[in-house]
């Protein structure tokens, strides 16, 4: 995976990785601001490829961000192993730029900004996937801004 980010990337696709379901954000560097997709299904992390390569096709992002679940004293865990692993398959199969990002807690930020929007904990019908995605990228966005690499378009 690249070391550092060309001005070139403008458009991000970022992914919370899970087991059973895969949260998607998209996003620009120009504004620093992601929106929510629809969570992907997956089985046992693994997506259907080609309804993930139809929402890539859709939305043409230039680069991909995947959140890292590390655990709190920053060293990897199991499902930062498998976040990572995905991040390069991702890179392989769509021949973009793939990046991870540190995720701690997205998450648990992601439901609490659920309960404080709908008043409820029912993450079913207010999925945190699409959110938790949103976080990460925003987050990756405001270490990467537009302009700031040591590569220019």
């Amino acid at each position: 995976m690249p070391d550092h980010i060309p001005d070139k990337v403008r458009s991000l696709m970022a992914f919370d990785f899970g087991t059973q379901r895969i949260g998607i954000a998209i996003g620009q560097r120009l504004t620093g601001s992601a929106e929510p997709l629809r969570p992907l299904k997956a089985r046992d992390g693994v997506p259907d490829w080609d309804a993930l390569g139809r929402i890539i096709d859709e939305w043409q992002p230039d680069a991909f961000v995947t959140g890292l679940p590390l655990n709190m004293d920053g060293s990897p865990s199991d499902m930062s192993q498998r976040a990572a692993k995905f991040a390069r398959r991702l890179e392989g199969r769509f021949h973009r730029p793939s990046y991870c990002h540190d995720e701690r807690l997205t998450s648990y930020e992601a439901k609490g900004i659920v309960m404080q929007e709908h008043g409820h904990q029912n993450f079913g019908d207010y999925s945190v996937d699409g959110l938790a995605a949103c976080l990460i990228l925003e987050s990756w966005m405001s270490e990467h801004p537009q302009g700031d690499s040591n590569e220019s378009a």
